[in-house]
């Protein structure tokens, strides 16, 4: 595994030398360390991190919050917050950055350092591994819908409660809808067959596929065409149902 590069963002001195030296202790590279919210920012463009730590008080307009908001939502690098600040308000529009921990600076006193170490490195692991995991995961996702809308059939897929998430370009085209459209809307306002019912309510939890043949699906527009098709379940790692999917196609 590569060596993890963690951007410091700190305006006291002393700290931001002291943690680069903690870090470098058990491993992690310190590529910059920067005072201010505009030079973090700039910084994170150019040697993209795989980490940021993050003072809430920093010199210049830009606080850390504004800063780590705008290098997670433009770069999405994870933030930890190293700061003394810990007021509700504080607290609270930290929050909204979505930041990955949250680490109170203490005083300095005779042989202590602002920070707590194993605190810090505990907070590091875990966020650059559940970076990693979040990574793979996106990559994942990508490649299934990459996958699922190049497929000759119409998908869609639905969260438990039978709202779209996901619709291809042939389910698109044979129900009337698109994508960005059905978004959220129960499918069976999106995908009508008549004369078939649908898995939900008292039969959410559809334990096997179930198939229908000849049916006659209602676009959006009102037109109709016959299709085939089946509804399967989809579950997670529990066996717990986690949505369906539906899978049809013209029959005409």
């Amino acid at each position: 595994m590569s060596i993890a590069n963690i951007l410091i963002v700190e305006d006291e001195r002393i700290t931001a030398e002291d943690m680069k030296k903690a870090l470098n202790s058990v491993g992690y590279h310190v590529p910059a360390i920067v005072s201010s919210g505009e030079e973090a920012i700039k910084v994170s463009e150019e040697i993209q991190p795989d980490l940021v730590i993050m003072d809430i008080k920093l010199e210049g307009e830009m606080d850390g919050i504004e800063a780590a908001e705008k290098i997670r939502s433009k770069f999405g690098i994870p933030i930890i917050y190293l700061t003394a600040y810990s007021d509700e308000k504080t607290v609270q529009r930290a929050k909204i950055t979505e930041p990955s921990g949250f680490i109170l600076k203490q005083p300095y006193g005779f042989l202590r350092k602002p920070f707590e170490e194993s605190e810090l490195n505990t907070a590091i692991e875990i966020t650059l591994y559940r970076h990693r995991l979040e990574k793979r995961l996106r990559k994942h996702d990508q490649w299934l819908g990459a996958m699922l809308r190049s497929i000759s059939d119409a998908v869609i897929a639905t969260d438990p409660q039978g709202q779209v998430r996901f619709m291809n370009s042939m389910a698109e085209e044979l129900t009337g809808w698109l994508e960005e459209d059905a978004l959220g809307h129960d499918v069976r306002d999106i995908f009508k067959p008549m004369g078939y019912k649908f898995p939900m309510g008292e039969n959410i939890n559809l334990k096997a596929e179930s198939s229908f043949n000849r049916v006659l699906l209602t676009a959006k527009d009102e037109t109709t065409r016959t299709v085939d098709g089946s509804v399967t379940p989809i579950n997670n790692i529990e066996g717990k149902m986690d949505g369906f999917v539906v899978i049809f196609r013209s029959v005409e």
